[in-house]
């Protein structure tokens, strides 16, 4: 921590485009937001952030700032600015609703922003705030019941970079709730909200103790599991019909690919066709395309 941080002073401009909506954005394409919070036992059966929570504390880089002061779904303990920050639309954005939300905005120097970070590019600004919270499967698995989600499970990816990007095309694609397993497994950490572009602001995330036994769970729920596996049968194009129904869709890590354990869970196995001379895709890039072609699938069977 700087030892005599100075506020960052400014005056305000009047034609904040954030101020009409509090800071928040309106997008009908957006997942549902888990809100169970009038569930009396929701609370019983909460593990503690120490334990096994997403993390997600510290953010870093201009865009993941901006979209945590957007999301508004956590509480903002301060914004470090270096003090050479060049103006630019996105650090007008970040000081226009930090002022809105009365959140402090500290100028330090370089040097001493670049010591806290813990991402390679911080891009001269960085943000503490209260961890992510997590939803729990119980909750998921009750929103099932009425509605048809679109859950995404990742089996062993430990990279930031790629895990971030997976949250990424999660947001976009309209992904319900990402599932992560709570070992041998990477969770929030600056690099991942940095990479996320600040999905991480939006999705909804749950970790659970171990991935076979949560995606046992969901099936007895009534959750589709449907496997990408590069020796499958059968083409994720195919899947048909059963993008009608709820469907967890699991994700294993480059180069292993799912554990047994996790393949053997699943309801079906799905590959992407390889057309050129690569026998894979980088597990982001395979996780835009086959969310994507759900979504697809499931528009045109209404």
């Amino acid at each position: 921590m700087p030892k005599d941080p100075k506020s960052k002073k400014r005056s305000a401009r009047p034609n904040n485009r954030y101020a009409s909506s509090g800071g928040k954005r309106s997008n009908p394409n957006s997942p549902k937001r888990i809100d169970v919070s009038g569930r009396s036992n929701r609370g019983a059966n909460r593990p503690s952030q120490k334990e096994h929570g997403l993390g997600g504390e510290q953010v870093e880089g201009r865009q993941a700032v901006r979209e945590l002061l957007l999301g508004q779904r956590r509480r903002i303990r301060e914004i470090w600015l270096a003090s050479d920050i060049e103006t630019s639309p996105v650090i007008e954005d970040i000081l226009d609703l930090a002022r809105d939300q009365r959140v402090q905005v500290m100028s330090v120097s370089r040097r001493e922003l670049d010591r806290e970070a813990r991402s390679e590019a911080p891009q001269g600004v960085l943000a503490k705030a209260a961890p992510i919270e997590e939803t729990l499967l119980a909750d998921l698995l009750i929103e099932s019941r009425d509605n048809p989600l679109l859950l995404v499970a990742i089996d062993g990816v430990t990279d930031p970079g790629n895990l971030g990007a997976i949250l990424r095309c999660c947001d976009g694609a309209g992904v319900d709730a990402v599932i992560l397993p709570r070992h041998r497994a990477v969770h929030i950490t600056p690099t991942v909200a940095k990479s996320s572009a600040g999905a991480i602001e939006y999705l909804n995330m749950c970790v659970v103790g171990g991935l076979p036994s949560a995606l046992a769970e969901m099936k007895q729920a009534g959750v589709f599991v449907v496997g990408l596996d590069d020796a499958a049968e059968k083409s994720i194009f195919e899947i048909g019909e059963v993008a009608k129904e709820s469907i967890c869709l699991v994700l294993g890590a480059e180069g292993p690919g799912m554990s047994r354990l996790a393949k053997e869970r699943c309801d079906l196995l799905v590959n992407i066709p390889m057309l050129g001379s690569l026998s894979s895709l980088n597990v982001s890039v395979a996780a835009a395309l086959a969310t994507y072609e759900i979504v697809r699938s499931r528009r045109s069977s209404k």
